[in-house]
């Protein structure tokens, strides 16, 4: 069965836009301009944060690692002229907890971005994907 997702964008004012999701939740879209919501581009990175994220805490979860702090930096590098799409974009996975296996983060990225965070997957077919990671013990 093909799942559809569905959003809506409403004009607010000037070049702002309000997107409301199927679930209900409303995000504010705008220019560096105006600086009301965050940009299209930077909506694209944080989607790819999240759903990099969420898939691999979920996976060290799974594996009973016991991090009690994670963050997800992502950079992307655009180009100079229009329409200034992502280039490279570099992923960061900042971990603290104790006793966490480097293993076990490398195969949960790895997992992440080739199978589980669908926007990964996606991205990488059109933009250089990078990831790293970097854990301190607590």
């Amino acid at each position: 069965m093909v799942q559809e997702l569905e959003m809506q964008a409403r004009h607010v004012v000037s070049l702002q836009f309000e997107a409301k999701t199927e679930g209900g939740h409303t995000l504010t879209l705008d220019t560096h301009e105006h600086n009301v919501g965050a940009t299209p581009m930077e909506m694209l990175l944080a989607s790819l944060a999240g759903c990099s994220g969420i898939s691999v805490i979920s996976i060290l979860q799974k594996k009973q690692q016991n991090v009690t702090l994670y963050e997800v930096c992502v950079r992307g590098k655009q180009a100079e002229t229009h329409p200034q799409v992502f280039t490279e974009i570099t992923v960061e996975h900042i971990l603290s907890g104790h006793n966490i296996s480097p293993i076990a983060v490398e195969r949960a990225i790895e997992l992440a971005e080739t199978r589980y965070c669908t926007v990964s997957v996606m991205l990488s077919k059109v933009v250089q994907l990078k990831h790293s990671y970097r854990i301190i013990e607590a």
